[in-house]
């Protein structure tokens, strides 16, 4: 899952397709489900631009490994189903997204062994393969109790709608043109 950021990932989508040509031709049946975005669409039979939520869910609950870009969302869903997810922070330095919030995120992440921070090919190919051979190894004691982060994000959109009509009605200007 590379998520729904106008910024395309095409270093993800691309790993993950030279990976999955890689091995469907052998004695490995990989079945790749892959929401690439608005990334450029891989030749990959099971690789659709986005999700409806409940589609996303579904496949999350089925997959026996998760890949995901390093938005919190994203890797608070996965491990909400019990997985341990192998996160690719997108990279500003790429044009990916407009800071490196979340490589610095996902590396606090990766650091307390809450998801498998991978930032090069290499690296994901080698959790890809050992996750075929071991995919428990990706795995952590699902909590669904975690807040929905949509939720928390709607949670945060009104707060934010307050203070500025709060702000307004106080005749203070908080943001410039």
């Amino acid at each position: 899952m590379v998520g729904t950021d106008v910024h395309r990932f095409d270093r993800l989508v691309g790993w993950l397709e030279r990976w999955w040509t890689a091995r469907a031709g052998g004695a490995q049946q990989v079945r790749l489900v892959l929401q690439y975005g608005s990334s450029t669409p891989p030749n990959l039979p099971d690789a659709v631009p986005f999700l409806a939520h409940e589609e996303l869910q579904r496949a999350i609950a089925e997959a026996s490994v998760v890949v995901c870009h390093g938005g919190p969302a994203t890797i608070t869903e996965a491990r909400r189903t019990g997985h341990l997810p192998i996160v690719v922070p997108r990279d500003p330095t790429y044009h990916e997204h407009v800071d490196n919030h979340q490589q610095l995120f996902a590396r606090r992440l990766g650091a307390a062994g809450m998801v498998r921070l991978v930032e090069t090919e290499a690296d994901l190919v080698e959790s890809l393969d050992k996750a075929l051979v071991d995919p428990r190894a990706f795995r952590v004691v699902a909590d669904p109790d975690l807040p929905d982060p949509r939720a928390a994000a709607a949670v945060r959109v009104g707060q934010i709608v307050e203070d500025l009509v709060r702000q307004r009605a106080s005749g203070r200007r908080r943001w410039r043109r």
